[in-house]
C-alpha cells in the first residue's frame, strides 16, 4: 500500500468513483490510470465516443449516485497469476496487464472494489464513497499512454475534490481567476506573443509588445550583473556533438533532446552500408559519427570560454553570463503557451571560483534571485534544496564532491534564513541546487530562480587555475538563473499581474486621449516631450467619445492615460487617469507629471505604488 496524505487518499477515491461513473454510462470504455495530482485527480480512459461537457455533467451525477450510495472500498491482495485473471474478468486487459507488468516480482500487489468496480490499485483509499461529497470535474484534455506520443491517445477526464464545500469553492474562484489571468490568452489579446503552428509548437514567437517587457527584464538584470562584476557572453546555438558528450548532456538527455544533426553525406554513405536506426543511435552515442546538436544548456559554452585562456588565482571568481537559447524536446502533450516550451532563452550565468570562494558567491547569487523577486512583488516563495538520490545511477562524479556541494548548499540556505526542504533526486545529474518556488498572488506555485554548486564540469572538462603555489588547482562551478526561463518567467510574469504590468515594464506606459480632433496637433507636442524623456506612449486618434477610449485604454491596460481637453491645453496641463486612480487627478503640467513618472520608473514602483517616491 502507497504511503498518501489524507486529502490524496479523497482524491484518489474520487478517481475511483469517476472510473465507476464512467463505466456505468460507458461500458465499453478501456482503463489506464487515475492517480491522485497536486491539484485534484484524473483518470485516462480509451473510447470511441468523444467525451463532452455535456457528458462531464451526466458523469458528475453518476458520480454523486456512487458517493451517494456508500459503498466500501475493499482491498483484495492476490498472486500474480490471479491478478492477471482478475483483469481478464473485468474486460481490462489492455491496459491493466501493462500496469500490472511495471510491478516488480516480490511486490505486493492488490486491486481495490466499491460496488460493482474492481482497480488494480496500490491504495490507499478512504473507507467509504460517502466521504467524497465536495467534488468538481473540470476539464477533457488527450493524453497519450504512458505519456509518449508514439502511443495510443487516450482521453482524459480533470477533476479535483477537497474534504469540505468551502474548500471547493475557494478553489474554483481561483480557477476562475486563473482563467481571467490565462496568460495565453492575455498574451494574444495584449499583442505579446504569437505561438504559429508554421513555425512549430512550442517555439514562441515575441511580438513587439512582448518584445518590449523581454528586454526591460533584461536590462534590469544586466545592470545588477554589472554592479556585481559579471562579464556577459554570447555563444552559437549549435555545437558539436563531443561537446555535449563530454558535459553528459549527450546521451544522458538524449530523450528531451532534438535529434543529432549529421551531414547528408554521412547519412548516405551509412545507409548505404546498411546501417539501421538502432547502429546509427550506438554509433552516435560511442562517438564513431560527428556531428552536432542544437544546444541543450549553455554550460559546456561557457566552460570553453574559460578554458580558452590560462587562469591565475587572481582572476578568481570569472562570472560570465548569457541570454542564451537553448532547445529541449519537450512532448507535444506537454507544451503550454509561454511556460512549457521547446525553445527557451535562459539568463543562465557560471561562475568559475576558488573552494574557499564558495560560500561568498553562492550568497551574492542567492541575493540577486531575492532581488528580482522583491522588485516584483514575488516575495511570497518557498526553498527547496535538491540532492542527490544515492540509490540513482543518473548522477554524475564523486561521491565526496557531492557531499562538499551539498554541505555548501545547506549552509548557504540555513545563512539565507528562510525555511527550506530537502528533496532527494531533485538535483541536476552533475551536481545539488536551490530552488526558488513563488506562490502568485491567487496561490499557484511556480519553479523559477536557481543556484546550483558543481564539483563535477570542471571535473569532466579538466579545468584548472594556477594556485599561490603555481600549480594546477580545480575550480568549482556555481550555475545560477534568476529568471530560469525569459519564456517561462515572462508568462508567469503576465499571469502575476494579470496583464497589468508595472510603468517600467508596460509596452505602451502613457495614452493621450484628446477629447476632440482639434487637440491632435497639441497632443502630437505633448508625445513628442514623452518621446523626449523616454517614454513610450500613443495618441489615440479614433474620433470617439473620451468613455470609449478610456474603456479601450482599460483593456489594453495602459498604466496611464492623459486626458487632455481645451482647458488642459489652455493651461498647459494634462489630466491623468491611471489603474489605481480611475478618477481623474486635476490638472497637473505635463512636465511635473514626467517628472513622477521617470522616479516611478527608476524606483521600478508597482502598479499600486504609483507616485510612491512623493508619496512616501
Amino acid at each position: 500500500m502507497k504511503d498518501m496524505s489524507p486529502l490524496e487518499e479523497l482524491r484518489h477515491s474520487a478517481a475511483h468513483v469517476l472510473a465507476t461513473a464512467v463505466l456505468r454510462l460507458f461500458p465499453d470504455a478501456k482503463l489506464d490510470i487515475g492517480p491522485p495530482t497536486d491539484s485534484g485527480f484524473y483518470y485516462d480512459f480509451e473510447l470511441e465516443h468523444k467525451f463532452t461537457t455535456e457528458d462531464l455533467e451526466a458523469i458528475e451525477a453518476a458520480m454523486k449516485k456512487v458517493s451517494k450510495e456508500n459503498q466500501k472500498f475493499e482491498c483484495v491482495e492476490v498472486e500474480r497469476e490471479e491478478a492477471k485473471k482478475m483483469i481478464a474478468e473485468i474486460g481490462q486487459e489492455e491496459y491493466k496487464l501493462g500496469r500490472l507488468a511495471d510491478i516488480p516480482e516480490g511486490d505486493a500487489i492488490s486491486f481495490y472494489r466499491n460496488g460493482e468496480f474492481l482497480d488494480l490499485c496500490a491504495g490507499s483509499h478512504v473507507g467509504y464513497t460517502k466521504k467524497i461529497k465536495a467534488f468538481k470535474l473540470l476539464s477533457i484534455a488527450g493524453a497519450y499512454h504512458r505519456g509518449d506520443e508514439n502511443n495510443k491517445q487516450l482521453q482524459r477526464i480533470y477533476g479535483t475534490a477537497f474534504p469540505t464545500k468551502d474548500e471547493l469553492n475557494e478553489y474554483l474562484e481561483q480557477l476562475e481567476e486563473a482563467k481571467k489571468r490565462d496568460h495565453r490568452n492575455l498574451g494574444r489579446e495584449l499583442g505579446l506573443f504569437h505561438i504559429d503552428e508554421m513555425v512549430g509548437q512550442g517555439l514562441v514567437l515575441w511580438k513587439p509588445n512582448g518584445t518590449i517587457v523581454r528586454q526591460e527584464l533584461e536590462k534590469f538584470i544586466s545592470e545588477e550583473l554589472t554592479k556585481q562584476g559579471y562579464s556577459q557572453v554570447c555563444t552559437p546555438h549549435v555545437g558539436k556533438l563531443d561537446l555535449f558528450r563530454t558535459s553528459g548532456h549527450f546521451p544522458y538527455y538524449q530523450d528531451s533532446q532534438y535529434p543529432p544533426i549529421i551531414r547528408r553525406d554521412c547519412l548516405e554513405e551509412l545507409a548505404s552500408e546498411g546501417c539501421t536506426c538502432a547502429e546509427l543511435s550506438n554509433k552516435l552515442e560511442e562517438g564513431e559519427i560527428d556531428g552536432y546538436l542544437l544546444k541543450p544548456m549553455n554550460c559546456p559554452m561557457h566552460i570553453r570560454i574559460y578554458k580558452s585562456e590560462q587562469r591565475s588565482y587572481r582572476d578568481l571568481p570569472i562570472r560570465l553570463a548569457e541570454f542564451g537559447t537553448v532547445y529541449r524536446w519537450e512532448q507535444s502533450g506537454e507544451l503550454s503557451g509561454m511556460t512549457r516550451v521547446r525553445g527557451f532563452t535562459q539568463d543562465y550565468a557560471h561562475l568559475f571560483i576558488r573552494e574557499d570562494q564558495l560560500q561568498d558567491e553562492i550568497q551574492g547569487c542567492l541575493g540577486l534571485v531575492k532581488l528580482v523577486f522583491s522588485i516584483l512583488g514575488m516575495d511570497n516563495y518557498r526553498v527547496r534544496v535538491s540532492l542527490r538520490d544515492p540509490e540513482s545511477d543518473k548522477y554524475v562524479g564523486e561521491v565526496a564532491a557531492w557531499d562538499k556541494a551539498e554541505e555548501a548548499l545547506r549552509q548557504a540556505v540555513k545563512a539565507l534564513g528562510v525555511d527550506y526542504v530537502e528533496e532527494i533526486g531533485e538535483a541536476a545529474f552533475y551536481g545539488p541546487k536551490i530552488d526558488f518556488v513563488v506562490k502568485d498572488v491567487i496561490g499557484r506555485e511556480w519553479q523559477l530562480g536557481t543556484v546550483q554548486v558543481d564539483y563535477n564540469l570542471p571535473e569532466r572538462f579538466d579545468l584548472a587555475y594556477v594556485g599561490s603555489d603555481n600549480q594546477d588547482h580545480r575550480p568549482v562551478m556555481i550555475h545560477r538563473a534568476p529568471f530560469g526561463s525569459m519564456e517561462r518567467f515572462v508568462g508567469v510574469l503576465i499571469e502575476h499581474f494579470a496583464g497589468n504590468f508595472p510603468t517600467w515594464l508596460a509596452p505602451e506606459q502613457v495614452r493621450i486621449l484628446p477629447m476632440n480632433d482639434d487637440l491632435l496637433s497639441h497632443a502630437d507636442e505633448i508625445l513628442e516631450k514623452l518621446k523626449d524623456a523616454n517614454l513610450r506612449g500613443s495618441i489615440d486618434r479614433h474620433s470617439g467619445k473620451l468613455g470609449a477610449k478610456i474603456r479601450k485604454a482599460e483593456t489594453d491596460k495602459i498604466p496611464h492615460m492623459l486626458v487632455l481637453g481645451q482647458r488642459e491645453k489652455e493651461e498647459g496641463k494634462v489630466s491623468v487617469r491611471s489603474r489605481v486612480s480611475p478618477d481623474l487627478d486635476g490638472p497637473m503640467p505635463i512636465d511635473e507629471l514626467i517628472s513622477k513618472l521617470l522616479e516611478d520608473i527608476k524606483n521600478k514602483a508597482l502598479p499600486e505604488q504609483r507616485f510612491a517616491a512623493e508619496d512616501a
